[in-house]
Order: structure tokens, then C-alpha cells, then sequence
């Protein structure tokens, strides 16, 4: 079973937040919480929001236990772009791109390893 959460229109380019998510890709929820909580980037506080959903929507919706969970997929893909125009010499104009971001969390337990003792 997995649970999943979203995070639509994120205001950074998904270059930036695609570096954070690598770090997590395939970790344990609680390594992974503590890897975004330390990484010194803009998209780092909005994932651990996200990362709190997805373990929140797992243990509610699908009674999961927390600490089997574990990062199984995270992407990002491009959403709408603002554009805007910043003034340039001569009278012309630039067109200034605001990229925004659209994030996906899918968290899954891990099969329990019975020990043969």
C-alpha cells in the first residue's frame, strides 16, 4: 500500500527543488525528515511540510505504521510559468520567467524482515 501527497504551484524552479528531492529518493521517513530539516536549501522547509502529509495521510487513511515508512517515489515536474518584463536599455524589454513547481511524495511501508533465529 502507499499513500501520496502533492504540493501544487510551489514557487521555486523545479531544478532546485529536483537537488532536494534526490536526497531523499529511497530513505526511511525519519532519515529523511532529518536530511531536509539540515539542508540549507529554499525547497527544504516545503518538503518537510509535504513529507508531514504524506506520513499523516498514510497513518490516516490507511493505517500504516510510521516508522516502516519509507521514501519509495518523489518527483517534481514544471508548472505554470509567469512571465514578466523587466525595462533594458534603448527602451526594450526582457521577459523574466517565475517558474513554479508541482511536487510528488508517494510513501510506502516497508516489507517486515522476520529474523530466523
Amino acid at each position: 500500500m502507499e499513500a501520496k501527497a502533492y504540493l501544487k504551484y510551489l514557487r521555486i524552479s523545479p531544478r532546485k527543488v529536483k537537488v532536494v528531492l534526490d536526497l531523499i529518493r529511497g530513505k526511511d521517513t525519519d532519515v529523511a525528515m532529518a536530511i531536509l530539516k539540515n539542508t540549507p536549501k529554499a525547497a527544504s522547509p516545503e518538503l518537510v511540510k509535504l513529507l508531514k502529509s504524506a506520513i499523516a495521510n498514510a497513518e490516516h487513511n490507511f493505517s500504516m505504521d510510521a516508522s516502516d515508512l519509507y521514501v519509495s517515489e518523489c518527483f517534481v515536474c514544471p508548472g505554470p510559468t509567469l512571465k514578466r518584463y523587466m525595462p533594458r536599455a534603448k527602451g526594450s524589454g526582457d521577459r523574466i520567467l517565475k517558474r513554479t513547481s508541482h511536487v510528488t511524495l508517494v510513501v510506502k511501508e516497508r516489507a517486515n524482515k522476520e529474523v530466523n533465529a
